[in-house]
């Protein structure tokens, strides 16, 4: 993996194995020298996890110096024994950091329902103090990898700092409020509450604008660190950088989707609001038929009008109205255009990046998001995730 061309000040990391499940990297501490301003979102799954609990109540007050992560185990269902050993791990870390347990935000992902193996995370923290360093955050972003095929991590200056943004999550993947997991570590100089409003903008536009498989996880994290060493910095440049890390890394992630061979991008304007487009988007793009036709670059244009006509909620449907492109090939403008069109439909559904274009003719809001066809591969990994 190439490394980053530059890293913020002030923060070292430690990725190592710990035997979780395999011999990959699966577990990963990141921390600041110093305590940074934070913010956090999670899932609004039901059912979500012990970590999830635990850095709501950690993240609250918009301090913190750490994060941990694991790998191969989501700490999932596991009751008050996975609150207590969650819990056990931040104190463990906090210990070797040198900070409050309450500054540490903990995360954990890979399969659900089963306890932590402690005595292997006991043994992998001991001596972490010694084994943080700075400049290997590449390693962090292998550490956090479950189904992932390969590390998502971005760098970026903002003027005199430094942006480091990484994610993982390739499967169950409909985020509601954040992604699968991903952790920003600046060492720009931002209070907490501007923090916050940051990651939330960025989220909207990027996380929450992908699915994989109609499936929101109960692991889902994205959180950022700013240290404040670099000094202050423009925050609509910040802004800007964060919005773009945070849309580059969650196409990576569709891209990356289990067994995906296309990125899906679904453009839906002319919507008489963001939320009508948006509900549209998901529409196409979460549509097993709409996903399985493009994956075998079959020019049935006929799912894309199915999977918006099905849209409910007091989302209104013209179809004389609606126009349906692929690229730049019109294929439906209120009515089906000449079939000479569909040789040039499979052979542009061969890309390995597909832009399908809806146009509702209601109003002038659009919104864009992003997905993967749906192959043989994804069946084969999930048919036996947990064996």
């Amino acid at each position: 993996m190439q490394a980053l061309p530059f890293y913020p000040k002030g923060f070292r990391s430690c990725a190592k194995n710990i035997g979780i499940r395999d011999a990959t990297l699966d577990f990963t501490v990141i921390a600041s020298d110093v305590p940074a301003s934070a913010a956090a979102m999670f899932t609004q799954s039901r059912f979500c996890g012990a970590a999830i609990v635990v850095g709501r109540e950690y993240v609250a007050d918009g301090r913190l110096q750490a994060f941990v992560i694991n790998s191969k185990n989501a700490n999932v269902a596991t009751g008050e024994q996975g609150l207590a050993n969650i819990r056990e791990v931040v104190r463990l870390v906090a210990e070797e950091v040198g900070c409050l347990p309450e500054d540490v935000l903990p995360s954990s992902t890979g399969v659900i329902g089963r306890q932590l193996p402690m005595e292997k995370m006991r043994q992998g923290i001991v001596g972490i103090r010694d084994e943080l360093r700075a400049g290997q955050l590449e390693r962090s972003a292998q550490a956090i990898m479950t189904t992932d095929t390969r590390p998502k991590i971005r760098a970026a200056q903002v003027g005199n700092a430094v942006l480091v943004g990484m994610a993982k999550g390739v499967g169950m993947i409909e985020p509601n409020m954040a992604t699968m997991l991903s952790y920003f570590v600046t060492d720009a100089q931002i209070a907490p509450d501007v923090l916050k409003h940051c990651l939330q903008q960025a989220v909207q536009v990027s996380f929450n604008m992908i699915s994989v498989d109609t499936d929101t996880s109960t692991s889902d994290t994205v959180a950022i660190m700013a240290n404040g060493q670099a000094g202050e910095v423009d925050l609509a440049e910040f802004q800007q950088a964060l919005q773009a890390m945070a849309i580059e890394l969650a196409k990576e992630l569709a891209r990356d989707g289990e067994g995906a061979t296309k990125l899906l991008e679904i453009t839906v304007d002319g919507a008489s609001s963001f939320a009508q487009a948006k509900r549209v988007a998901k529409s196409i793009v979460n549509s097993p038929l709409v996903k399985t036709a493009i994956f075998g670059a079959d020019p049935n244009w006929g799912r894309v009008a199915m999977a918006i006509g099905k849209c409910e909620e007091q989302v209104e449907i013209v179809p004389e109205k609606v126009a349906i492109a692929f690229g730049d090939l019109t294929v439906y403008q209120g009515h089906p255009l000449p079939e000479d069109h569909l040789d040039k439909l499979t052979e542009y559904l061969k890309n390995s990046e597909v832009v399908v274009r809806v146009s509702l003719g209601l109003g002038d809001a659009s919104a864009t998001v992003w997905g993967c066809d749906l192959t043989h591969g994804y069946i084969d990994i999930n048919a036996s995730y947990s064996t």
